[in-house]
């Protein structure tokens, strides 16, 4: 395909796991005040580092997962060898049409707002199984379509890359300073630029903050003085296998990385492997982080299975209720109760608005005596997860006089969004609930369009990023 690279091809089909890693595996690049380094560079960095239960090494580990592994129909098996124990297990890319890698990043501490001993961070990729049926050689190769870095734990906080003709491989990854959130860095420049670097979801994006790490909490839009400048000197190399493509780049008289860091790459160990006795708080960082049992078999016959396994999550669970009061409102001396929902725009797939890349969603609100008033309105808002935004509504509301007659009006709301993520809260108990967001709205609203006799006030409290 045209907008892809090749970071991979050849004419034998089988790969081992390891391998499949080897070729995708990410440039690390740290901040020059990054406190794990403590003051290494180059070859003498450690960092990430090998988990405590297992082997010490020798240099920096990394950790890898074959996630999902989407076979082309049905056929012979994609994967052979002993998947159990993932010891020279192979891939067969003849009956593979893609795969989802991800790389997990341990450090010992995390510093900064809500430090803690033990971090794991991660980078997922969505790679690309090409196949060319006719070709005498190089029949099969790999691209890889996106890299996802992930950043505290939030979805919305995702640092999304689609990549085209202009990114550079390996993916280069910015590392947060102290807290270690991971973010795209598309030309390798040690600078994030949003819509660049990232170039999905962009204003929910986390981007990488560096300034976190002396302890404030900066939830709105990201600004460039956030990040600090990388060095190459406290870039960490991946272990590309020495028939890659992309080796070449980054040596000098024939040799790989000659001033820096090569990481040894090493399968997602199983919770079990933990020493729960000596590290008893480090079995959750493992254990949350998906199936145990990978990879997972997912058999596509059409180009829609396929479609639906490149777009990847939807943010269907994206839906917001809360509790409404409206006041002085068409000479109303007291507040109308009510409740509010929030739902994505086309129901099943959040709509954003391409030249802001804010969202546009539909909110119902139901209120009055046995909730008799219904409207329904297309609602803005700039983001799903930043600390405040304005937002803005329009559309209509239907109400019922005491006369049992309906009178249909025009309304239009604005005002300001308070979020707040209770995962750092004593409140977090709220997120089983489904949504790691709570927030409040405070808002004037309008009934009709050229008068202001309708003009009164909104507040809203609930569960849900609108």
């Amino acid at each position: 395909p045209d907008n892809f690279q090749i970071i991979w091809s050849g004419s034998t089909p089988t790969l081992d796991f390891r391998e499949m890693a080897a070729y995708c595996a990410p440039i690390l690049w740290f901040s020059p005040d990054e406190p794990s380094l403590e003051d290494r560079t180059g070859k003498d960095i450690m960092i990430p580092a090998a988990f405590p239960f297992e082997a010490a090494p020798s240099g920096p580990v990394v950790y890898y997962r074959l996630r999902t592994v989407l076979t082309r129909g049905e056929g012979a098996p994609a994967i052979s060898g002993d998947l159990k124990n993932r010891v020279d297990t192979r891939l067969d890319l003849s009956r593979i049409a893609g795969l989802d890698i991800d790389y997990f990043f341990y450090y010992p501490r995390e510093e900064g707002l809500g430090a803690h001993k033990h971090d794991v961070e991660a980078l997922y990729l969505k790679v690309y199984v090409h196949h060319c049926e006719n070709c005498p050689e190089q029949k099969y190769a790999l691209y890889i379509e996106r890299a996802v870095g992930k950043a505290h734990g939030l979805l919305w906080y995702d640092n999304t890359l689609v990549t085209d003709a202009y990114t550079k491989f390996p993916v280069t990854i910015l590392v947060e300073e102290g807290k270690h959130a991971s973010c795209t860095d598309k030309n390798q420049d040690g600078i994030y630029t949003p819509t660049f670097d990232v170039n999905r979801r962009i204003n929910d994006a986390w981007g990488v903050r560096d300034i976190m790490r002396g302890g404030g909490l900066y939830k709105g839009s990201f600004q460039a003085w956030m990040t600090k400048q990388r060095i190459p000197e406290h870039r960490v190399f991946p272990p590309l296998p020495v028939d890659s493509y992309l080796r070449a780049a980054f040596s000098r008289d024939g040799v790989y990385a000659p001033d820096n860091a090569i990481y040894e790459l090493r399968p997602f160990p199983r919770p079990e492997a933990v020493d729960t006795v000596a590290e008893p708080t480090l079995l959750h960082f493992i254990d949350d982080k998906g199936d145990e049992n990978w990879p997972k078999i997912l058999e596509t016959a059409d180009l829609r299975a396929f479609t639906r396994w490149i777009d990847g999550k939807n943010f269907t669970h994206s839906l917001s209720i809360a509790y409404r009061v409206e006041g002085q409102n068409s000479g109303e001396s007291s507040g109308t109760e009510g409740l509010s929902f929030i739902f994505p725009l086309l129901v099943i797939k959040n709509v954003s608005d391409p030249i802001t890349g804010g969202w546009l969603v539909n909110r119902i609100y139901i209120k009055d005596d046995e909730f008799q008033d219904v409207s329904w309105n297309l609602l803005y808002t700039p983001s799903a997860s930043r600390w405040m935004d304005g937002y803005f509504a329009f559309g209509w509301e239907w109400d019922k006089d005491q006369y049992g007659d309906v009178h249909t009006d025009v309304m239009t709301e604005t005002g300001v969004k308070f979020r707040l993520n209770l995962n750092h809260t004593p409140l977090r108990f709220l997120s089983h609930l489904g949504t790691d967001f709570w927030g409040l709205r405070f808002g004037i609203k309008n009934e009709g369009v050229l008068n202001w006799n309708g003009i009164g006030y909104v507040f809203e409290v609930g569960a849900g990023v609108w």
